[in-house]
């Protein structure tokens, strides 16, 4: 499913994950870190941006301790390993349907028979292996989280590793330019939402994982391709320290964009955006990354 616009392995993305790779910095010597993630450094990093949405402001302070963090957002293929040894079945599966943008008409729809396996609806293309999972619901993401001994990283997580683990203030994970010499750094939205929408990155919907290289830390899509459930419940920054009890209405975070933002109306793609849907909902724009403890450490954010 989500096929991309443009065939074979040549194409814009391909060129960027060439261009962009590289080596993820290892963890203390005396710290293995676990097959398929990153070691997070701790520091201090500013959350937020003064010049984002309103919802980023205002900028905080945060102490971030080290931890493990997935290279990439969960794939189809090992969701698929997760619900077949557990018999799971996603809250899509069992309302029956879920969220899909009809790109045609600019418009949200729920859509019967869509689910992570056929995101666009049951008469569609089922999802491919090699990309992320999608149409998964918060509850969805954090059950897997558990099935692996893992758990969704914070929101404040998420943005530290974002930035670098550094504090990096570029706006995006990978650097200061969207699109940059001739190739494109992310899986986003180009022209309009049409029939003939343009997809000068080479994918109309989602792409492979890694597809557009890595970032400093060894992570890949931290920009589009789809947005990423985080622990958080979402509120204004400016009552984090508030005591605050779950209500029907209240959303969870995303972060990190998707193949659906444009600078122009979303810039969900930047380190600081933030996005945000109820913890039952599911999407063909959303997924999800896990995050891991290092014995003896806080986590931030939680």
């Amino acid at each position: 499913m989500f096929l991309a616009a443009c065939a074979g392995d040549q194409g814009p993305g391909r060129a960027a994950a060439d261009a962009g790779a590289r080596t993820a910095p290892a963890g203390p010597p005396d710290l293995p870190v676990p097959d398929g993630m990153v070691y997070v450094p701790g520091g201090r990093t500013s959350i937020g941006s003064e010049s984002g949405e309103p919802h980023e402001r205002p900028v905080f302070e945060a102490h971030v301790p080290a931890f493990f963090l997935d290279a990439q957002p969960v794939t189809v293929a090992r969701f698929r390993a997760f619900v077949d040894e557990q018999k799971y079945a996603t809250q899509a599966e069992r309302f029956g349907n879920a969220a899909v943008f009809d790109v045609r008409t600019a418009r949200w729809r729920l859509v019967t028979g869509a689910s992570w396996k056929y995101p666009l609806g049951a008469d569609a293309s089922p999802a491919d292996d090699d990309h992320p999972v999608t149409q998964v619901s918060w509850h969805d993401a954090t059950a897997y989280a558990a099935w692996a001994g893992r758990r969704l990283p914070s929101e404040v997580e998420w943005e530290h590793a974002a930035r670098g683990g550094v504090n990096s203030r570029r706006p995006y994970a990978w650097g200061d330019e969207l699109v940059g010499a001739s190739r494109h750094h992310a899986n986003t939205w180009q022209g309009p939402f049409s029939s003939a929408a343009a997809v000068e990155d080479g994918y109309l919907l989602t792409s492979p994982v890694g597809r557009f290289g890595r970032t400093p830390l060894g992570l890949t899509d931290m920009g589009g391709n789809v947005w990423e459930w985080v622990s958080d419940w979402y509120r204004p920054y400016s009552q984090r320290d508030s005591p605050y009890t779950p209500h029907e209405q209240s959303e969870k975070v995303q972060r990190g964009g998707s193949f659906l933002c444009h600078e122009s109306y979303c810039h969900g793609f930047r380190v600081s955006a933030r996005g945000h849907s109820t913890p039952e909902s599911s999407h063909f724009h959303v997924g999800f990354r896990t995050a891991m403890d290092i014995p003896g450490r806080t986590v931030a954010g939680r």
